[in-house]
């Protein structure tokens, strides 16, 4: 429920840093800010113009800091209401005194997420825009900041408008011939209806499958290194993250614990885990233990890759995590090509693919590469220039139900049914994709996406 008040907020990460910024959104931005700033004498702010002076206590001018402040009058504003920046140096209690000088001044705590919701209930942002922001700040590679960049600038709503726009046009024929049931409707007008929401279920479609691609840009992806002790998965993951993250040892049992380093494989995160290796005569309880949590990782994660030392053959170690790995897609990584080769590729079970590598020479790791990009992204649309993708559980979900609908409509179409029931569907489909946009979400819904937002923002 919008509450029209003044809110405030820390805008910066919690720590030290070299600058620390307080949010102010609301009626009383510019009060407050005479109140905790002194500035020029006068104290008079044009909009969106920085001031530098003193942050004082509103109470007795007590000094905070020296720091800058800037008005942003509505509707020229992230929320379109009045906004005041106050900067600060960044420790941890000085950007906290400026906070309570605001609150003292008679701004209230926000809420997660609530500056953003005022942008959207204020009609700055659709719910698309909104929802991207979270996306654009956790953004781990180019990819995926480009896609949330094309949501927040509107590009997703824009084609989520166009069938909103396709099926609405349709209803519009549809309930013009309810209101006048004594004239059926003619063959051309139910043409045009028919187009228009063939149409409209062409762009649900397309959107749904460009989902997969979405969700891998926006989450990212896990790979598991599963092989015996000494296969090369510690040397695997330093070669991936171009640095040395794991101990390489001729030790058997080296690696204990999950190592974990995030690389980026053609514009995809990619979270490579460095399990212990996986070998029947275990060499203690510690060695145990972590080859329990590998097995525990194998089982959730996207993909694994099997480790097979090149200079030795298949041995009963090696067939044991096969066995592990029997029923599930999993890629087979042939190491230390660089050395005389013995395993006999003839014994190994089938699998997506097959890659031989040198750690030490890099041979085979573009390859390798290659074939991870391909196994998450087969079947999937690319993101080229002019791609919008959905990249939301929740925007999935909204748009099959939408299809439904829309299938729905196709089929009482042709079985002749009543109008009325027509007019149904596609107000099903409306009011689905309006829960994207923001037309018709529910407060409940509204409350649960800004609640996973940072305060401040």
């Amino acid at each position: 429920m919008y509450c029209a008040d003044t809110i405030v907020a820390i805008a910066t990460p919690p720590g030290c840093g070299g600058i620390g910024i307080v949010r102010v959104s609301g009626p009383d931005a510019e009060q407050i800010a005479r109140r905790v700033f002194r500035g020029k004498p006068g104290g008079d702010f044009d909009s969106h113009r920085l001031y530098y002076g003193r942050l004082v206590h509103p109470a007795d001018a007590v000094l905070i800091d020296e720091g800058m402040a800037v008005l942003m009058r509505a509707p020229r504003s992230y929320t379109r209401e009045d906004v005041l920046e106050l900067h600060s140096h960044g420790g941890y209690l000085v950007v906290r005194s400026v906070l309570q000088a605001c609150v003292s001044a008679g701004a209230r705590l926000a809420e997660p997420g609530e500056f953003t919701r005022r942008a959207f209930l204020n009609g700055r942002i659709d719910l698309c825009q909104a929802e991207s922001v979270i996306d654009v700040i956790n953004s781990r590679t180019e990819a995926s900041l480009t896609l949330a960049q094309r949501q927040r600038e509107g590009l997703l709503g824009h084609e989520l408008e166009t069938i909103r726009g396709l099926t609405a046009e349709a209803l519009a024929i549809i309930e013009a011939h309810i209101d006048f049931p004594e004239e059926d409707i003619d063959p051309a007008s139910l043409a045009q209806v028919r187009q228009r929401v063939a149409e409209a279920r062409q762009q649900v479609a397309r959107l749904i499958e460009t989902y997969r691609y979405g969700k891998i840009l926006r989450e990212g992806v896990s790979v598991v290194l599963a092989g015996k002790p000494n296969a090369g998965k510690s040397s695997l993951l330093n070669a991936l993250a171009c640095e040395e993250r794991a101990i390489v040892s001729a030790i058997p049992g080296t690696t204990r614990d999950m190592i974990e380093e995030i690389v980026t494989v053609g514009g995809v995160p990619v979270r490579i885990i460095d399990a212990a290796g996986i070998r029947r005569h275990h060499g203690d309880e510690i060695e145990r233990e972590g080859i329990r949590r590998t097995l525990g990782k194998i089982a959730e994660a996207d993909l694994v890759l099997f480790l097979a030392d090149g200079t030795q053959p298949l041995d009963d170690d090696d067939k044991e995590i096969l066995a592990a790995l029997s029923g599930r897609s999993y890629l087979t990584v042939i190491t230390k090509a660089d050395l005389p080769q013995r395993l006999d590729k003839s014994q190994l079970p089938p699998c997506y693919a097959v890659v031989t590598i040198s750690c030490k020479t890099g041979v085979g790791l573009d390859l390798l590469r290659a074939r991870l990009f391909s196994f998450f992204t087969q079947d999937a649309p690319h993101l080229t220039d002019d791609l919008v993708a959905i990249s939301s559980a929740r925007h999935r979900d909204i748009l099959e139900r939408a299809a439904v609908s829309l299938d729905l409509f196709a089929e009482h179409c042709a079985l002749a049914v009543n109008p009325d029931l027509l007019s149904i569907d596609l107000r099903e489909a409306l009011s689905a994709v309006g829960e994207i946009t923001g037309a018709t979400t529910p407060d409940a819904v509204l409350d649960l996406i800004f609640s996973t937002f940072c305060i401040g923002k």
